[in-house]
């Protein structure tokens, strides 16, 4: 009986003694959080960028690496780029793992990242989202969207271009996208299809039921891409590929009913394509037969962040033409301005400069040096680049004042011409204006950015780490 009575005092005392320390966890964890909050506020209302402008340029997938064509050099290595030149003279430069090494990012993640978000990859929206958004698809939480690419298959349904010729004719790729939307039977009754095709071979879906919601938590039809928690990583792969099956990535219902639709809609969309007139049009014209759609980067909710305004206490703005970059603009709440096509580079310098009248920082990213390394052409990328150079930096610094406004210059990811894909290789970034200190550096190229006094920085710490060394340096009331 002792005993007994002994063990109940024991176990009363370590109770009472667990249940003080949770508590006493808990309020130190409280203590903490606030902490980091007042800390978090303080330094909110200590940051000024009233005095500060800046135009951010993205250069998508310029980095690279050493190519025979170009003498072992890098395409911005081999470039002639007088302007680029003259800019990384006149400031500071780094290096910039955009979202983690050891991850070929895609760019939906990769600029986020390089706005300063980080996500946790249970907190991603997915790139289909995010391309639903900026196209102005109807998308509501449970909806499910993914990217996509119109793609050629062989007789043996082997993948031999996973961009059916990269350049595909407006008519044609709206024409089949409507014969899906059409003729697509799902096994569950209610669902709904929208197939919208946006630039080139890229392709955004949308499927809907009314009676489930569905997950994203499903994997990629492209074999060229993994789906790592919603975030697109992209993998190395062969030259004999296949549309692979879509498979739920956790044993829920609702996963194995979204995978089911994806394979149903993979599956009735390849025998639909084989037997489109418009597909047997092209063969007579010798054009790439558009023989499915390859998906990746599944989303089923609407991204929750803050607006970039509220982030890095700026007013921004930005110049995007590409759906994913477009719906990025939307979900940070940054003014998008016209400023002509994709290569219409003089007239995307002069709206940069023009925004600087009305907003104090504008993000303008540019297309061109990622497809050329997609195509494995460095010859084509350094000539991009040189154009690039000429046409739109030349045009920027003679319509900016560089004495208040400053330049920063990075890219997305790299994209090397030899592995034509993207990969986690670090990118150049420079911050430029006369009243930043040049670290010695002349050259915006991956060889001289290691040697640069900014360091080696994470994609996420870009904006705010500029405008530090912008902070730090620019004269009072400038």
């Amino acid at each position: 009986m002792k005993i007994i009575q002994k063990l109940k005092t024991y176990f009363s005392f370590y109770k009472n003694f667990l249940l003080q320390r949770f508590e006493n966890y808990l309020i130190a964890k409280s203590l903490e959080d606030l902490k980091q909050r007042s800390k978090g506020w303080t330094n909110r209302v200590q940051m000024d960028n009233s005095n500060i402008h800046i135009i951010y340029v993205l250069l998508d997938g310029v980095g690279d690496l050493p190519h025979p064509d170009l003498d072992g050099k890098t395409p911005l290595e081999a470039a002639n780029t007088p302007t680029l030149d003259k800019i990384a003279s006149n400031g500071t430069i780094g290096e910039v793992i955009s979202v983690g090494k050891g991850i070929a990012p895609e760019s939906d993640i990769a600029v986020f990242n390089m706005l300063g978000y980080k996500f946790d990859h249970a907190d991603y929206a997915g790139r289909g989202v995010i391309e639903a958004i900026g196209v102005g698809i109807d998308f509501k939480d449970g909806d499910l969207a993914l990217r996509g690419n119109y793609s050629t298959l062989d007789e043996n349904e082997v993948i031999t271009d996973r961009r059916a010729g990269r350049q595909i004719e407006k008519e044609d790729a709206q024409g089949i996208a409507k014969e899906l939307e059409e003729k697509i039977q799902f096994s569950i009754p209610d669902t709904k299809i929208v197939v919208a095709p946006t630039i080139g071979h890229r392709v955004t879906v949308r499927i809907r039921t009314s009676s489930k919601k569905l997950s994203s938590r499903i994997t990629n039809t492209d074999p060229a891409y993994s789906n790592i928690g919603g975030m697109g990583v992209a993998k190395a792969v062969g030259d004999f590929l296949k549309v692979e099956k879509c498979l739920p990535l956790e044993d829920a219902e609702d996963a194995k009913i979204t995978s089911n639709l994806v394979n149903e809609f993979s599956e009735q969309s390849i025998k639909i394509m084989k037997n489109s007139d418009i597909n047997k049009k092209r063969k007579e014209e010798n054009k790439k037969q558009l023989s499915c759609i390859l998906l990746r980067d599944a989303g089923n909710k609407y991204p929750d962040v803050p607006p970039i305004n509220e982030k890095h206490e700026m007013k921004f703005s930005c110049i995007v033409d590409m759906p994913v970059e477009l719906g990025i603009s939307e979900v940070l709440k940054m003014k998008a301005f016209e400023a002509g096509g994709l290569t219409d580079y003089e007239e995307k310098a002069k709206v940069a400069a023009k925004a600087m009248e009305t907003h104090n920082a504008i993000y303008v990213h540019l297309k061109g040096p990622d497809e050329f390394g997609h195509d494995g052409d460095a010859i084509g990328k350094m000539k991009n680049i040189e154009e690039i150079d000429q046409r739109f930096f030349k045009t920027l610094v003679e319509n900016i004042d560089s004495s208040n406004v400053a330049i920063i210059i990075s890219a997305d990811h790299s994209t090397p011409c030899i592995n034509k894909g993207h990969s986690d290789d670090p990118v150049p970034v420079v911050v430029s204006a006369d009243f930043i200190k040049n670290d010695g550096t002349t050259r915006m190229t991956e060889e001289q950015a290691k040697k640069g006094s900014i360091g080696l920085l994470q994609g996420a710490e870009v904006v705010t780490k500029s405008l530090e060394l912008i902070r730090s340096q620019i004269k009072p009331n400038h």
